[in-house]
């Protein structure tokens, strides 16, 4: 009895998701790749727009499938966006706020997908410490379960100290993840061998809960073998660059 108990709710419900053909990670990697070699993308927007709920409900089934689908998603749409009317980085609070983004019926902003779904809910302006007040109905039903500090080293929202594009795949998301945050704080961690100051990316700083605090941040650069001084240090931030830098995928 307990045997069948195990084939019916655990086994059973693995393969169907096992067998899942994953037709929306694959939109969201093809319509990734369509932008980065300039082809058309409107037969992947039409897919989106089309989308029914309950199919990407059913495919986005935990973290790893979620993070896969919305970084790919959020990576693509601001390089297609700011390819047809590189103006709208002017006004980058309107950019990333404005709901252009349709996706199985509801239509989503840049924000929304990075604040709202990848980061579980949490208020763009309150360096991660607040929870947003009343998040929509999509939001919950397709936000990560956990908040993956990771992810903020996967986004590319157009600027030139963004971190490079990467074309994620969900059975490789964590080894994936794990580069890009290693790769990025490699490049851009620095020190003078004179300092006990140690300057990391700014959206650290920005999202400073997400990272645990500056005791979070420490424990970060040790787990990735990040050079530091070899006493004890302060941290500080680097410079955002802003500068419209478009096409900046990883090798």
């Amino acid at each position: 009895m307990q045997l069948l108990f195990f084939l019916f709710y655990c086994i059973l419900p693995m393969q169907e998701h096992l067998n899942n053909t994953d037709k929306c990670i694959k939109a969201s990697q093809e319509i990734l790749l369509a932008a980065k070699t300039n082809k058309s993308v409107e037969t992947q927007i039409q897919y989106f727009i089309n989308l029914d709920p309950d199919t990407l409900q059913n495919e986005l089934y935990n973290d790893p499938t979620k993070k896969t689908f919305w970084i790919n998603i959020y990576n693509a749409y601001t390089q297609i966006l700011l390819t047809k009317d590189p103006e709208k980085y002017k006004k980058r609070n309107a950019f990333f706020g404005s709901k252009v983004i349709a996706i199985a019926g509801v239509k989503l902003s840049l924000d929304d997908i990075e604040h709202g779904i990848l980061r579980r809910s949490k208020n763009k302006w309150s360096f991660g410490y607040l929870q947003k007040l009343f998040p929509s109905s999509f939001e919950k039903k397709f936000r990560v379960n956990e908040l993956d500090n990771r992810i903020h080293f996967s986004l590319n929202c157009g600027a030139k100290s963004c971190p490079p594009i990467a074309f994620y795949k969900t059975e490789k998301i964590n080894t994936q993840l794990d580069i890009a945050t290693k790769t990025y704080l490699t490049n851009e961690v620095n020190w003078n061998s004179d300092s006990t100051t140690i300057y990391l990316p700014t959206f650290m700083n920005w999202f400073s809960a997400d990272f645990g605090g500056k005791k979070g941040m420490r424990k970060l650069l040790t787990k990735y073998a990040i050079p530091t001084p070899s006493k004890k240090y302060s941290i500080g931030f680097n410079k955002y660059d802003w500068s419209l830098f478009l096409q900046q995928y990883a090798e």
